[in-house]
């Protein structure tokens, strides 16, 4: 059965990137939407506001399931859309993605390349790496040529700045008068019993570990997976594009932002330690940047940060539906690991299309799992 936006009522808990998104697209389809977050509007507790936004299908196919590359491809241009009906700017960038590696650690580089190469017969929807020698390499970034003879270039990957998005999806949710109720923790379920919603949407991420562990099985409990940051201040640095170092220890990746600011990370820790930064990861992230380019040399280190990113046990993200008589369905969305921003765009149409006609086939077509299942068919009906 379908379901009107303009005339349904919903609750959104948890105002992170997702919380955000599904709000800010139910308002402008004419819903009426209430959004509960028990932090601030700053998001400074969400994983979405220390992310690097990378937008990389390409580079993330080489560890991450083919579903998820899908998703990936899906939400390139969605990004483009969404953002251009913003009514604040935010950066967004799709000039692809380089890699790098250094002497030592070509043959890694070479099976790197190999793998996306194969990825790339699989699924022709993804752009083939293009090798670079030194003088493609000067061309296409100037910068590193002068420690760097070879390289590989991934065309159409992109990224945006992740906060200049959340601060626009903020005036947004204002401009569309979403009612926000900041600093107010409150458990879906007391949201659903007074039927004053037609649904409830949860988007807490690891906030959700109870509810998610009553709503599945044990095998879908959330944990949490501790990433670590740091932003810097690089004049000096003029790299165009995300740019990612092969090395068999730590792997890096450095995203450009506006203003000479630079998101570099790399760490990826089994935990839900929400400690400040190890001086080890501090260490291996500062050097590895300086052997891609010196002038990292003489940056100011604007921030270190670390945040836990809500992770189901497949590592794959995932929709729950429940209906029962006389409370408000709920959705519950979670699991969307270290790709948030890369395929938030298409876990939001997928929970749009759910919600309007009680099924996807977005999310049967990108391989989204529906209440532990492709949804091939009906999940769930609209109150």
């Amino acid at each position: 059965m379908s379901c009107s936006f303009a005339k349904g009522k919903y609750a959104i808990v948890g105002a992170g990137l997702m919380g955000r998104l599904v709000a800010v697209a139910l308002a402008k389809r004419g819903a009426q939407v209430e959004l509960f977050e028990k932090g601030g509007p700053d998001a400074l507790e969400s994983p979405a506001r220390i992310a690097a936004a990378m937008l990389a299908p390409l580079a993330e196919s080489a560890i991450t399931e083919d579903n998820v590359v899908r998703m990936g491809i899906h939400s390139l241009p969605r990004w483009k859309q969404i953002i251009s009906e913003l009514a604040k700017p935010v950066y967004f960038q799709q000039d692809g993605t380089l890699i790098l590696w250094h002497r030592q650690d070509a043959s890694d580089a070479e099976r790197f390349a190999s793998h996306l190469e194969s990825n790339c017969e699989r699924n022709t929807a993804l752009s083939k790496p293009q090798h670079l020698d030194s003088k493609s390499l000067a061309e296409i970034e100037p910068g590193v040529a002068d420690r760097f003879t070879q390289g590989l270039y991934l065309p159409n990957e992109g990224q945006l700045d992740n906060r200049q998005l959340l601060e626009a999806l903020l005036v947004e949710l204002s401009l569309m008068k979403v009612h926000c109720h900041w600093h107010q923790a409150i458990e879906p379920e007391e949201l659903r019993k007074n039927q004053q919603f037609d649904w409830v949407i949860d988007c807490r991420g690891l906030g959700a570990k109870d509810s998610w562990r009553r709503a599945g099985d044990s095998t879908k409990d959330l944990r949490g997976v501790r990433g670590e940051v740091i932003r810097l201040h690089a004049p000096e640095v003029k790299l165009r594009r995300p740019t990612r170092l092969i090395h068999p220890r730590y792997p890096i990746y450095i995203a450009p932002k506006e203003d000479d600011v630079y998101v570099v990370g790399a760490t990826e820790i089994e935990s839900e330690d929400l400690s400040p930064m190890s001086l080890r990861s501090a260490m291996e992230l500062l050097s590895a940047i300086y052997t891609v380019h010196s002038g990292f040399a003489e940056a100011r280190i604007l921030e270190m940060a670390t945040q836990c990113r809500p992770t189901l046990k497949d590592n794959l993200p995932e929709i729950y539906i429940e209906q029962s008589s006389g409370k408000a369905g709920l959705m519950m969305i979670n699991g969307l690991y270290r790709h948030g921003f890369m395929i938030s765009p298409a876990i939001l149409d997928c929970a749009l299309e759910l919600i309007s006609t009680g099924s996807s086939n977005i999310a049967n077509d990108l391989g989204l799992s529906v209440n532990g299942h492709l949804a091939t068919q009906e999940t769930t009906t609209c109150a």
